[in-house]
């Protein structure tokens, strides 16, 4: 007797449209600017690793994935922040304090990796629509 997913093309809609569906999403970051935003992120999560370690409690395996998820998801997080500040302000050059601009950086990088599970969708579905064209 067949199962109602073989009956269904399960194997046929896996190499179609959902490996289509991930390549025009989750492959749509060159590898280089993916590369680069998982090494901020794997930093920043590193860091938080260690400041909750230093607790005199156990670290709780859904919090391990939850440092896992947004570490994964920063990269589009990031994507979606530099293209909605890149459209607001647009090819401007602002002249400022390298050490106010180095917090800038840091408080927009925990922004969105604390926000990454919310925002990278939004990145995602941009790059899916983007790439289709």
């Amino acid at each position: 007797m067949n199962s109602p997913c073989m009956d269904y093309g399960l194997v046929q809609l896996w190499s179609g449209n959902l490996k289509n569906i991930i390549k025009k999403t989750f492959g749509g970051l060159s590898t280089e600017y993916y590369l680069r935003q998982i090494f901020f992120a794997a930093l920043f999560s590193a860091f938080i690793l260690y400041v909750v370690a230093q607790g005199e409690g156990p670290i709780q395996y859904g919090f391990i994935g939850l440092l896992i998820a947004n570490t994964l998801l920063y990269p589009y997080s990031r994507f979606v922040y530099e293209n909605v500040v890149g459209f607001i302000l647009g090819r401007q050059v602002f002249f400022v304090n390298a050490i106010f601009m180095l917090v800038v950086k840091l408080l927009t990088i925990a922004l969105c990796w604390c926000l990454a599970i919310f925002i990278a969708p939004i990145g995602l579905l941009y790059l899916y629509f983007r790439n289709s064209k």
